[in-house]
This record gives structure tokens, C-alpha cells and sequence, in this order.
């Protein structure tokens, strides 16, 4: 079974899924990352030129190829629960963890990540913490329906979290 992380930008996806696999012995994936190797351009460049349903379908296409693998931990991109089939692959040899925080805490990371700023576009093309809110109001009945359990890292850095989902899956599971 794959552990697998969803949440917005800042929410400790990568981060958390890294210090998770290292932890667990599994190897890590990262979707955003597989899909600017796909295409060999940055998410910002992709969705530049060629626009966010070129990128959305790109995005599909690995999520459904990944989710073929097991005993991986996972970071999806932020809006890949927007599409119910990519959910549908997630879930079926996955457990779907959210990683959640308060919007400034989500703001805050992301401004302290240069690779974000650099690599990321915009969603809304409005002021980041205005854009945040707005993308955090629409996307959240996404990822409540997506995630078989939540965890908000507000207040945890990554090794807390880290800590809290080991923690969780030993009870849960027995450490699976």
C-alpha cells in the first residue's frame, strides 16, 4: 500500500514525504516533480504555454502511472484531487493523507521556499495570501472527500508530522 500525501502548497507535501520514505524505507515520488521531468519545463512554464488543462492532463497521465507502484510515498500536487479519476487511482492502493495548516502558516512556508516562488504559478493571478484563501475555500470539499484521514501541520514542523503519521499508521495498521 502507497502513503499518500495531499494539500495545498506549503502543507509539508514534499518535505513530510521525503523524511516519511527515509523513515519507512520506501521510496518517494513526488507527482510535480515526475511531470517537469515529463515535460522538461518547470509547472509555471508549462502552464505559460501551453495552459493548466495541458498541464492538468499531463499531471493525470503520471498520477495513473505511479499509483501502478507500491510501498511508495507519494506527494500529489495540490490540485490533482480536483479530478475524480486521479482520486480514484490514489485511493485504490493507497491511503490518502491531507496535510492541512491556516492560511498564513501556508503563506508563510511558501514565501520561505524559493523553488515554489520560482517553479509555481499563480492560480488566481491575485495577491498570494488572497489567492490562498480563495483556493483553500474551493479545493477543501476536494480533499475532505479525497483523504482517508487529516492532519493539520500548523503548528508541527516536518518532523513532527513525520512523527504523528508514523505514529498513526502504527495504529491504524500496525506500522504497514
Amino acid at each position: 500500500m502507497n502513503i499518500v500525501l495531499i494539500g495545498l502548497r506549503g502543507s509539508g507535501k514534499s518535505t513530510v514525504g521525503r523524511g516519511l520514505a527515509a523513515r519507512m524505507g520506501r521510496e518517494f515520488v513526488d507527482t510535480d516533480d515526475l511531470v517537469e521531468k515529463c515535460l522538461g519545463a518547470s509547472i509555471k512554464e508549462t502552464v505559460n504555454k501551453k495552459g493548466w488543462s495541458f498541464f492538468r492532463a499531463v499531471e493525470k497521465g503520471v498520477v495513473e502511472d505511479v499509483c501502478h507502484g507500491d510501498h511508495l510515498v507519494i506527494a500529489a500536487g495540490g490540485g490533482a484531487v480536483l479530478d475524480p479519476e486521479n482520486v480514484r487511482s490514489l485511493k485504490k492502493n493507497g491511503l490518502v493523507i491531507w496535510l492541512k495548516a491556516d492560511r498564513q502558516v501556508l503563506y508563510d512556508r511558501i514565501n520561505q521556499d524559493p523553488r515554489t516562488m520560482a517553479n509555481r504559478p499563480t492560480l488566481t493571478g491575485k495577491g498570494a495570501l488572497e489567492e490562498l484563501g480563495e483556493i483553500m475555500a474551493y479545493r477543501e470539499p476536494f480533499y475532505e472527500k479525497a483523504a482517508d484521514m487529516q492532519l493539520d501541520t500548523t503548528e508541527l514542523g516536518a518532523e513532527g508530522v513525520v512523527e504523528r503519521i508514523l505514529s498513526i499508521l502504527e495504529e491504524k495498521m500496525g506500522g504497514s
